[in-house]
């Protein structure tokens, strides 16, 4: 038996042998921005027994479920498909699909713009799932095979339907088989040392952030102290000092008293609480202690700011 390119199989899905690339959009798509398309297998016909020449498709991302005996070659290695499996290919993907009598499962092609992050929220060479040396393919439990099989026949119902926000469904079942293969994807090796250092900087200000505004005479800052922060992510308190001035320039305990200052600000020029209470919600033990923490950053008390910049 002949192997076949994804691509020409693609073709051929569509139109027989036809190598026109509109004969793999439906009706109307061309109204969209990019392009979509979805098949089923089991509706196809046998291909003939002689294969055309490969058809140049390199536009096309596709998410192919294949749930009867196949091979699946690539890079000179071939996966034989005995379960059901999900398969993620790029238009850099040089491969080849060789099918052993009738199929069954589905396959969606799409372009980069049909997910352009203006639509999806997404940036379609930046998720992992197309940045593998290597096509992503994964052997399904009956859950999840099940779950893939349902989100495909939606597809397939919803390219034919008259409504009008059709492909922004279509995207979002494209996104969810994505992320569905993402998230079957082996974890990541270590990260480089810069990325582990951005993500435990980025989880640091979340954090923090989280601990404002407020709101309320009654709410408080939670945490106060680098230590606090660190026993929250989970790193000891040297290693998160070391992190955020290496990346920020500054201390666990500058950035935290710089947060607490422009909160406390805000607290004296947008609110009409006494000192005493903006002292209290910030976590200071009592108003000497923040009006001495205010002076030394702003150079004046905080009951002159107030006035000084209200005036």
């Amino acid at each position: 038996m002949q192997t076949t390119s994804l691509d020409d199989l693609a073709v051929r899905f569509a139109a027989g042998t036809s190598t026109v690339l509109s004969a793999l959009l439906p009706p109307g798509i061309q109204h969209e921005v990019g392009h979509f398309n979805v098949f089923n297998l089991a509706n196809i016909a046998p291909a003939a027994s002689a294969v055309s020449e490969p058809f140049a498709c390199r536009t096309f991302h596709k998410i192919s479920f294949l749930t009867a005996h196949s091979d699946f070659s690539f890079n000179s290695r071939t996966v034989k498909i005995r379960q059901p499996t999900l398969l993620f290919t790029t238009p850099k993907t040089a491969a080849h699909w060789l099918p052993y009598g009738q199929q069954t499962g589905y396959c969606s092609v799409f372009t980069p713009e049909f997910l352009h992050p203006t639509k999806s929220g997404a940036i379609l060479d930046e998720l992992p799932i197309f940045k593998s040396p290597e096509p992503p393919f994964f052997m399904l439990a009956e859950a999840d095979a099940a779950r893939v099989q349902r989100i495909f026949e939606q597809m397939e119902a919803e390219i034919t339907s008259s409504y009008a926000y059709k492909y922004d469904l279509l995207r979002a079942y494209a996104l969810e088989l994505i992320h569905l293969g993402q998230k079957l994807q082996p974890a990541a090796g270590p990260h480089p040392h810069h990325d582990a250092f951005a993500r435990t900087t980025a989880m640091f200000v979340e954090l923090l952030e989280l601990q404002f505004p407020l709101q309320s005479r009654q709410q408080k800052v939670a945490l106060r102290t680098a230590k606090e922060y660190a026993s929250h992510l989970a790193v000891h308190v040297n290693h998160l000092n070391k992190v955020l001035k290496e990346t920020t320039g500054l201390t666990t305990t500058e950035l935290i008293a710089g947060r607490l200052l422009q909160e406390a600000k805000a607290l004296l020029l947008q609110t009409d609480w006494t000192i005493a209470e903006i002292a209290d919600a910030l976590g200071f033990s009592d108003f000497a202690h923040f009006a001495k923490f205010f002076k030394s950053h702003t150079a004046v008390p905080p009951a002159a700011f107030r006035t000084q910049t209200k005036v």
